[in-house]
Parts: structure tokens; C-alpha cells; sequence
């Protein structure tokens, strides 16, 4: 059930169009889908405002297939990350109108009728080695039907390249910003605006790196009052909280 459908149940029972027990037994009714394998949370958007994203590793494919099924038959936007190949061929060959980001390994297919696109979301990827998770926050954005602006390999090892595109995020309602290395591209981005700033690190970089620690700290350390870090390599952490950040803003009269 999606939040239309809610206010519709809501709308008729407070016109006393549908007795209590009717409205109870809609809501009741329609929370779970208990498949072989797995028990899908139909009532996230609902509650949450989004539906359940599905996490891939470990899935058997007809796993994946099930799920997605179930949740394109109640009309629910899906998104699945992290896919290895033979997944994602599965699902494009059963569900043909998905879209299947392969850089970014996330499967995203849009019900025909949902939210219309509000909010502007910029994305700003520090090098081309960050790119997948750069790919992955996008994926996740765009699935939360808002706009995206992707801003790629403007790391602080050339630093006359941001200031040149600041036209293109400035008045982002949130931007991402995804760096491996010393992470220090969101401290950079943050002085431009004034928007929250959530910064990724991801696993790139030589040995006292430690695959992302390194950039984590770097980046929880950060004197910029506008950021925010996520988990190392999370894009789709920082795409989810950017996207309800946009959305919220847009909602605001």
C-alpha cells in the first residue's frame, strides 16, 4: 500500500464511505507478503515514506525474483543493490522494464504511477575510482523520484576543478560527496554551500589507507559545520538521506 492508496482508505472512512473494521482489516491485510524465503515489509512506504530496498548478496536469484515480483504487484517502486551479474541478468530478463546500473550494481524499476519528481539532489564524485559508489547514492536518489546532478572527478588534487562547476550544485537542496584517498573533497565542497553535505569514503586508496578507514576519519573529522559522514563505500546510505532531505524540503509550504 503507497501513501495515495492510505489517503484514499483515510479520506472515505472520514466521510463514512468504509466502517472501521473495513479500514482496519485494509491496513492489517496488507503488511506482509510471507514468501518461501523471505518476508516482505509492504507497509514501509506507508510508514516510512519509501518501500523496502532488497540487498543482494546472498540471495539465491529465484530469491531476488520473488521479492521484486511481490513488490511490483502492489504497485512499489524496487530498488536492488549490490548485485552480482547473474542476478542482475535474472532480473532483466524477467522484469524487462527495470533499469540495471551496472557500475553502480543496483536493479531500479519505477511503478507506472508514483510520486512526481521534486527536490535536486547533486552528487560529486572526488575520482573515477570512486565512481561505483558515486553511481550507487545516484541510483538511489533517482528511485526516491528526485532529481539528480552528478558531478564527476573533481578531487582536491586539482582544485581549480570545483570551483568551476559550483553553478551546477549550488542550489542542490543536498549533494553527496563521495572521496577515497584523504577525504578531504567534502570539507572543500561544504565551504561553497549552504546545504547539508554528506560525505562517503570509499575503500580507494594505497596501504595506510585501510581500505576507507583513513577517509572515514578524515571526513568525521571535518571543520565543516555541514557535513555528515556515512558508512565507508555506503552510497546508498548517503543517496537515501540526501533523497528524503530533498523531498522534504520541496513538501515545505
Amino acid at each position: 500500500m503507497n501513501r495515495d492508496n492510505a489517503a484514499d482508505l483515510a479520506r472515505r472512512f472520514l466521510q463514512g464511505d468504509l466502517p472501521l473494521d473495513a479500514l482496519r482489516a485494509a491496513f492489517a491485510g496488507d503488511q506482509l507478503a510471507e514468501l518461501a524465503d523471505a518476508t516482505v515489509d509492504l507497509d514501509r512506504q506507508r510508514r516510512c515514506g519509501y518501500p523496502e530496498v532488497v540487498y543482494a548478496p546472498g540471495k539465491p536469484v529465484e530469491s531476488l525474483l520473488r521479492i521484486v515480483a511481490e513488490l511490483i504487484a502492489r504497485d512499489q517502486d524496487v530498488l536492488v543493490t549490490r548485485l552480482a551479474v547473474e542476478q542482475a541478468e535474472a532480473l532483466r530478463q524477467r522484469f524487462a522494464d527495470g533499469y540495471w546500473n551496472e557500475q553502480a550494481r543496483t536493479f531500479r524499476r519505477m511503478a507506472p504511477t508514483g510520486a512526481e519528481t521534486v527536490g535536486r539532489v547533486a552528487v560529486i564524485t572526488a575520482g573515477t575510482s570512486d565512481l561505483p559508489v558515486a553511481e550507487e547514492a545516484g541510483e538511489t536518489a533517482h528511485w526516491m523520484r528526485v532529481a539528480v546532478t552528478a558531478i564527476r572527478d573533481v578531487g582536491v588534487a586539482g582544485p581549480h576543478r570545483l570551483p568551476r562547476r559550483l553553478p551546477e550544485f549550488i542550489d542542490a537542496d543536498a549533494i553527496v560527496v563521495v572521496a577515497g584517498m584523504e577525504g578531504a573533497l567534502p570539507s572543500v565542497v561544504g565551504g561553497f554551500v549552504d546545504c547539508p553535505v554528506i560525505a562517503v569514503p570509499t575503500s580507494v586508496g594505497y596501504g595506510a589507507h585501510f581500505s576507507g578507514v583513513a577517509a572515514l576519519l578524515s571526513m568525521l573529522n571535518s571543520c565543516a559545520a555541514n557535513v555528515a559522514v556515512v558508512n565507508i563505500d555506503a552510497g546508498f546510505k548517503a543517496g537515501y538521506l540526501a533523497g528524503m532531505i530533498a523531498r522534504r524540503k520541496e513538501r515545505r509550504p
